[in-house]
């Protein structure tokens, strides 16, 4: 590293802190601290899902794995591709809720024991993500800058920066940074390709250096076949509901439509991305090759490709923008775990009547101790990919019981604890015996997950249906807000929120067995009209994507 890449470095460490702080100076109640009061236009939303979706170690695991199999590895990240279209039905659960954390949702579905179970979930979620995140940054730096950095050094320095201005601003702090980092974040995703073609003598010469399976979109040699990307696919549309940061991706903007905008099409910014770190894949192990260089860890290969292509500055540059996503998802991570320890366990069984001023206090002070520990976590972690896929396999066990309980009004706390001890025990005990190894973090393979999650829904519906339901009186007002519009600029004539269906707002995957009434199916265009419009439009814009990586790769 020369001087002027400390000088960027440097400089986007304090220029983003300032922002943070400045931007903070809205923050006055523990909502505006948590949910940023709800008011955060479409375009902040877009920034905000893009960035907390798009962390340092997926450049890193996406590229080392098209170095070592090629370009169809991309459904590694690719796996919530065909779900993506789904999130314009599922964001609206979440601001129609009312609450600030998924916690207080699964306890109003569920009750109290089942909240606890899932707030505690939520935090080790959030401890383990924070800590791959900072992994992966730490293996892009260490070889990037030559090892004139200490990956430890870089780390802390990262992790004060987020938390100053976290600490400070909340969510509000959060997604404006959130928003300013995405620009270079895309920074990072593209800037590597055109000077990689240039070394490596363009597609021609990069075509002929490697196995011509290294072009496909799909195919069995990368280990990504039809059968592994359906699984791919279940484990990012049950698990994407559960993630405990979704209230703040779907049910933060000023409207519904803002939430739905951000979460969908900043989710379709991040598969446009991939591509180029596929591609960055692709020209690393053509420049291997010419250079007759070999790389001990194929997740070495974005690091390796920084140092060996960049210019004075330009390391700097991609350093920043490295960090810029680990930051952009550990702030908001650490709002959402202070959120989750506040309202979940401080007020809930602690301290109920505390002041709006003591759940503020809290909120900062639990967010930044346990955004601590997800420091000792990454310590921890030997591969990028797997501990990444690790973490989004919970979240699907778990998301077996919040999607289920959205889409089926019978399910129960029963159910939902069956579904999770039995998918859990699933799979441990496939990854046992096709191992003979007893791990924390195993490979993500398709079979055991495919077999842990069909046995949890499974449990989930007969345990469900042998055991008593829930009380009738909470379960309808449960469906019911799910029913009402949450942005609505006035109450109806009977004082409530209006219905959904009276604006076309009415939501298709709501109580899926309903369907079977005649009066779900009246005016059905007109009741379903925004999910259905933006359901379309989302799955043009997946064949788009597909079609631009297909024509890239016949260049």
């Amino acid at each position: 590293m020369s001087s002027i890449d400390y000088i960027v470095l440097a400089g986007y460490f304090i220029l983003i802190t300032l922002f943070g702080i400045w931007i903070s100076g809205r923050i006055k109640t523990s909502d505006g601290y948590f949910r940023g009061e709800r008011k955060f236009k479409w375009y902040i939303m877009i920034g905000q899902a893009f960035g907390v979706g798009t962390h340092a170690e997926m450049p890193v695991a996406q590229t080392g794995a098209t170095f070592n199999s090629g370009f169809a590895t991309i459904w590694y990240q690719w796996k919530n591709m065909l779900i993506t279209p789904f999130y314009w039905l599922i964001a609206p659960f979440y601001r129609r809720s009312e609450r600030t954390t998924l916690g207080e949702i699964v306890e109003d579905r569920y009750g109290s024991g089942m909240g606890l179970a899932y707030t505690v979930f939520a935090i080790t979620f959030f401890v383990f993500s924070m800590g791959v995140m900072l992994q992966g940054a730490a293996k892009v730096i260490s070889v990037a800058s030559g090892s004139q950095l200490s990956p430890n050094v870089i780390v802390l320095l990262m992790t004060a920066a987020f938390i100053l201005y976290s600490f400070i601003g909340g969510l509000i702090a959060a997604a404006y940074t959130d928003f300013i980092q995405s620009f270079l974040i895309i920074t990072l995703s593209v800037m590597l390709i055109p000077l990689g073609l240039k070394e490596v003598g363009g597609f021609h010469s990069m075509k002929e250096m490697l196995p011509v399976h290294f072009f496909d979109l799909v195919n069995s040699q990368s280990g990504i076949d039809a059968f592994t990307i359906a699984m791919l696919a279940v484990n990012g549309i049950v698990g994407i509901t559960a993630q405990p940061h979704m209230i703040s991706m779907c049910a933060t903007g000023n409207t519904e439509r803002a939430g739905r905008i951000g979460q969908t099409f900043g989710s379709m910014v991040k598969r446009l991305i991939t591509i180029g770190w596929a591609l960055t894949g692709l020209v690393v192990a053509a420049l291997v090759i010419k250079k007759g260089v070999s790389l001990p860890d194929p997740e070495m290969a974005f690091g390796y490709a920084c140092n060996a292509l960049l210019m004075p500055g330009l390391v700097g540059l991609m350093l920043a923008a490295i960090l810029a996503a680990n930051m952009s998802s550990c702030s908001n991570f650490m709002v959402n775990t202070g959120a989750l320890f506040t309202r979940n366990l401080y007020k809930r069984y602690i301290r109920p009547g505390a002041t709006d001023r003591q759940l503020l206090r809290i909120g900062r002070y639990s967010g930044l101790i346990l955004s601590i520990l997800a420091v000792l976590f990454a310590l921890s972690i030997k591969n990028v990919l797997h501990g990444f896929l690790f973490v989004e396999t919970f979240a699907a066990f778990m998301g077996i019981i919040f999607l289920g309980g959205i889409i089926w009004k019978r399910a129960n706390r029963y159910g939902a604890a069956a579904a999770v001890i039995t998918s859990l025990t699933a799979y441990y005990l496939a990854n046992y015996l096709s191992s003979g190894e007893l791990m924390l973090v195993y490979k993500w393979k398709p079979a055991p997950f495919g077999i842990s999650m069909l046995t949890g829904f499974f449990f989930f519906w007969l345990i469900s249906i042998l055991t008593r339901p829930e009380d009738n009186d909470r379960i309808e007002a449960f469906f019911d807000n799910m029913n009402r519009k949450s942005d609505a600029p006035a109450p109806g004539p009977d004082g409530k929120k209006p219905l959904a269906s009276e604006t076309g707002d009415d939501l298709l995957l709501l109580d899926l067995p309903g369907w079977k009434k005649r009066e779900r199916w009246k005016n059905f265009f007109k009741r379903y009209r925004e999910d259905i419009a933006g359901f379309i439009l989302s799955w043009m814009m997946v064949g788009l994507l597909i079609l631009l990586a297909w024509i890239i790769l016949k260049i």
